[in-house]
């Protein structure tokens, strides 16, 4: 699983044997979370056991890398790139 970056103990990274659409995976202080890309930007999925003022600092974290983390997304499944990471497509 590859690790984009390490903030504020948390690592941010992305599965490698995961599936679409676009999301991040955070880990730290016992807890994880989970945010997906919405074409507009990341949205929280789910968290557990981080505390809200982690969340907030973790949303300030992936806002400012969001073309980082998307980045790295298609390089890691580039058989995406062309829009089918869409789990509910018609």
């Amino acid at each position: 699983m590859p690790e984009l970056f390490r903030v504020f103990g948390f690592v941010f990274l992305i599965y490698s044997r995961d599936h679409g659409p676009v999301h991040v995976q955070v880990r730290g202080h016992d807890g994880e979370a989970k945010y997906h890309w919405d074409g507009e930007g990341f949205g929280l999925e789910r968290s557990v056991h981080i505390k809200a003022g982690d969340l907030r600092r973790i949303e300030r974290v992936i806002a400012e890398n969001a073309d980082l983390i998307i980045a790295r997304w298609y390089e890691i499944f580039p058989e995406h790139e062309d829009g089918t990471d869409q789990e509910d497509m018609v």
